[in-house]
């Protein structure tokens, strides 16, 4: 191969040496075609040409081809231009073109450009909204000048979705499952409210899932016959067409190939039954559950397959379940992949499967599960592998470790104890005794955390092994001091103590688990005010408590943060002096429980109600129970509307005394505004009486309000404002505004 030259055709506004640089033919090289197909390729990848061609130029008396790279470059974009534009800056529709000053003029992404800015438009509110373009080209310069025509019509919104032709289904449950809404007094935060054609057209496909989801498989919802009216130059109302069809139903249900289990049994396996509605999506899980009927007996390699068979003469769908069985299994070994600090004893004990059992892939799929809520790895994956035994195979058990240790610093603000610092370190995947590998891998839990705040400080510390005796026994232990102001306007608190427990899982079936518990506190109370009630002057100086505590919990949230389903009862139970020793001698019973229903899926509406009981009465040489340990409500976890304890019996400066019995409930409903920021209005009321086991609920106090939940810095947060309904003359002052962290329940 002889010389290689560049030929510019028209303007050249590209550099010759870019050309060079993507080609890799060389003067004096072999002559290579592929390699020639190869860099035309490139050529055209850098977006910078038009047309590119190779001629081959023999050379005169020579072994030798001279070749000539011919290039027609494309246009440069010289300036981009809007016109008609005049609810919306050139500035910002700039930002949502890819088509820039100086790049290579392309038209086919001018084209593009011009569908996202229309698509823009609709976003915004101008569903009528047309956008068009025109390129100048300067051939002589080599440059091009682009102009978006736009016409922008009348800002829109949606003022109602109806159907017709629906004639089973109501037009509530076609609009709750579609994104397109109508809008509503949060639509300005949500972005809906607005007519997209893009999510409209993934809306009709919802529609028809819907309705194939309800039997009626033959539905037909046609574009063409959808109704677009504007009441008002800013009202759309859309209106869609419905032809539901007929509804099917299940016929003949039947089982081939079926040998080990027989066909009785397997129809008390599936859910869908003869003359059930025809539900797709039911019918794929029923083959599924037949699969993991035959897989959890061992029967691994069992495969499921539907075939649905239209009946002519009853007018129903028939199912037959074909099954193709396989030999049963049961675990050889155990091997485990991708655990560098996790020790391998802390994922053995967490399994449900062990060499020599049956390999039943239910207890793979909760033994996965249980690796999961354990939050050491950051993905989990159980498989079974072959062996060369028959009947034999492997568990394999591949993971991927997480992040368990989090060192956390930072400032905080709430309405109880105003600003503080904090503090804390945890590992949540700790090894007391493995300095080796920076005391992580045995799956104990630890916990420091130093605050210092305006109102409170405190130091806390704790440590948990949950697996005792590699028994599922936890034991652990918490040291504290914390000090406060905010528990009353009279005297300083503080209370320096630890608490030593035992965890257990009691009744599994159930998930109901139990505490027992032993806690030794010295509570202090000094910088009392001289103007405090001889009640709250008595209580100057140290008091030693000691006690024991037992608490039963079940819990069945599916999230502990932003719950939607489920409910948490606890029973906690305490005993404070007589035989344990201190200086005062009480009992108390308590129940705390929750319950969390979702109402529409749109928006994430839940409805939550809590309910709690407790009662505490003194015994032996203490005349009453100690100021400092009584009930008290009010405050941002209980009754918002008043504030901090000011609700139940005072003494008489108008003091919060506090009771040996209350009550409370408490009912909230809330929804997504854009997730995972939540509104909440709620309602709040409870008692607290002087005597123990006065649940008599004359005296007491309610409010209702509204707030808002959001994340700060990956805490949750609440903001309530709190209004009073019932009260005294020293708590109902006014509205209550709330900001705290954590959850209520």
């Amino acid at each position: 191969m002889g010389t290689i030259t560049v030929k510019f055709v028209g303007t050249a506004n590209v550099n010759e040496q870019i050309v060079r640089a993507n080609v890799q033919m060389h003067e004096g090289g072999d002559l290579d075609e592929t390699m020639i197909d190869r860099d035309i390729k490139s050529l055209y990848r850098t977006n910078l040409f038009e047309y590119v061609q190779v001629k081959h130029e023999p050379v005169v008396g020579q072994n030798t081809i001279n070749l000539v790279i011919e290039v027609t470059p494309l246009f440069r974009v010289l300036n981009i231009k809007f016109e008609g534009n005049e609810k919306l800056t050139s500035r910002r529709l700039l930002k949502e073109t890819k088509s820039k000053v100086n790049l290579a003029l392309n038209e086919r992404q001018v084209k593009e450009d011009a569908e996202k800015l229309r698509e823009f438009y609709q976003k915004e509110g101008y569903n009528q909204a047309t956008v068009t373009y025109a390129i100048e080209r300067d051939r002589s310069a080599g440059l091009g000048t682009i102009t978006f025509k736009i016409k922008e019509s009348n800002k829109v919104k949606i003022g109602a979705i109806r159907f017709t032709g629906n004639g089973h289904i109501k037009a509530a449950a076609l609009t709750a499952t579609m994104e397109t809404k109508k809008w509503w007094m949060f639509s300005w935060l949500t972005g809906g409210g607005r007519f997209k054609d893009d999510t409209f057209e993934d809306d009709l496909d919802k529609l028809r899932d819907y309705y194939r989801e309800h039997g009626y498989l033959d539905v037909d919802i046609p574009p063409e016959k959808i109704q677009y009216d504007y009441p008002t130059p800013t009202k759309l109302v859309v209106t869609v067409a419905v032809d539901e069809g007929r509804q099917y139903h299940v016929g003949d249900v039947t089982f081939v190939g079926n040998k080990i289990y027989g066909t009785e049994l397997l129809k008390r396996v599936v859910r869908q039954h003869t003359g059930y509605v025809f539900i797709p999506s039911k019918l794929d899980k029923d083959r599924e559950t037949l699969e993991d009927f035959h897989t959890r007996g061992g029967y691994l390699d069992t495969r499921v397959s539907l075939n649905r068979k239209p009946n002519v003469n009853t007018g129903n769908i028939d199912i037959e379940y074909d099954i193709t069985e396989s030999e049963k299994f049961t675990v050889e070994s155990i091997n485990i992949d991708g655990n560098t600090k996790t020790k391998s004893t802390v994922i053995l004990r967490e399994l449900t499967l062990g060499p020599g059992d049956i390999f039943n892939t239910v207890s793979m799929k909760i033994s996965k599960l249980t690796l999961d809520n354990t939050r050491f790895f950051d993905s989990v994956d159980l498989t079974n592998e072959q062996t060369n035994l028959p009947g034999r195979r492997n568990l394999k058990v591949s993971v991927k470790e997480g992040r368990t240790g989090n060192l956390q610093f930072g400032a905080g603000f709430s309405s109880l104890e105003q600003g503080t610092l904090f503090i804390e370190l945890s590992q949540s995947n700790f090894d007391l005794f493995n300095r080796s590998s920076f005391f992580q891998g045995d799956g104990q839990k630890f916990r420091l955390r130093l605050q210092l705040g305006s109102r409170s400080s405190e130091v806390i510390t704790s440590f948990e092994e949950p697996w005792l005796f590699q028994k599922r026994l936890a034991l652990g232990f918490t040291l504290s001091r914390t000090t406060s102001d905010y528990s009353s306007s009279f005297y300083q608190e503080i209370r320096t103590g630890g608490e030593v427990y035992l965890r257990k899982m009691l009744l599994p079936q159930l998930g109901i688990e139990g505490r027992l518990s032993y806690t030794y506190q010295i509570v202090t109370i000094n910088n009392i005010d001289p103007s405090a009630s001889a009640v709250i002057q008595s209580l100057a100086g140290k008091t030693h408590i000691s006690k024991v505590g037992f608490q039963l919990l079940r819990d069945t949230r599916d999230k502990i943060i932003n719950t939607t389903n489920g409910n948490r009862a606890e029973f906690d139970t305490e005993i404070a002096g007589g035989a344990l020793g201190g200086d005062e001698n009480y009992y108390s019973f308590e129940f705390r429980g929750s319950n969390f229903l979702p109402l529409f899926q749109t928006q994430t509406q839940v409805l939550s109600l809590i309910g709690r009981l407790g009662v505490k009465q003194s015994f032996g040489d203490s005349k009453t129970v100690p100021y400092y340990d009584r009930f008290f409500l009010g405050g941002p976890n209980d009754l918002r509307g008043f504030e901090y304890r000011t609700v139940g019996p005072k003494d008489t400066s108008n003091e919060p005394i506090g009771g040996k019995s209350y009550g409370m409930f408490s009912a909230e409903y809330s929804a997504d505004i854009v997730s995972p920021i939540r509104f909440a209005v709620f309602y709040d009321a409870g008692f607290v009486n002087q005597g123990a086991y006065d649940f008599s609920p004359v005296v007491y106090n309610d409010n209702f309000g509204v707030g808002l939940r959001l994340f700060v810095a990956g805490a949750p947060l609440s903001l309530d404002l709190g209004i009073p309904i019932t009260g005294d003359r020293s708590n109902k002052r006014g509205n209550q505004f709330n900001f705290s962290f954590g959850t209520r329940f």
